[in-house]
């Protein structure tokens, strides 16, 4: 499931011309899989992994964070915290099976409206297997 889920996300990549690093995670935030595109950037490896790994730990898409960790609200700080790994910007999913986050998607390589959109064609290919739209895998906790 992980590999179809990255298969989508890279497709999306090339419509737009990008060279992404697409990871995918486990809930707990432990890679499953990782797909480096020719020619993207060295440091996007690390930024896609700890945005699946902090989608999965807050449960909830990075950018979400985004307005509550700048200066002077209650969440200021929280990117120095969990030895750096935190990522407080757009381009990291949680997935989601029956209303429980399972895994998570992190992409990197373009700008984050661009990220956003490379893992959102992944998040939406995960939600067709749970759905069951793909040949009739449907497994939650098959990655």
């Amino acid at each position: 499931m992980a590999k179809k889920v990255l298969d989508a996300a890279e497709q999306k990549s090339r419509q737009m011309d990008l060279a992404s690093v697409i990871t995918v995670t486990d809930a707990e935030g432990n890679i499953i899989a990782q797909r480096r595109m020719d020619n993207a950037w060295l440091p996007s490896v690390s930024i896609s992994r700890q945005k699946a790994y902090t989608a999965a730990g807050f449960e909830f898409p990075t950018h979400d964070l985004a307005d509550l960790t700048t200066p002077g609200e209650s969440l200021w700080g929280l990117h120095t915290t969990d030895d750096g790994r935190l990522v407080m910007f757009g381009g990291g999913y949680p997935l989601e099976a029956d209303g429980e986050v399972v895994g998570a998607i992190g992409a990197s390589g373009g700008t984050v409206p661009q990220d956003k959109e490379v893992a959102e064609a992944g998040v939406d290919r995960f939600d067709a297997l749970v759905q069951g739209e793909d040949g009739g895998e449907h497994s939650s906790t098959e990655q």
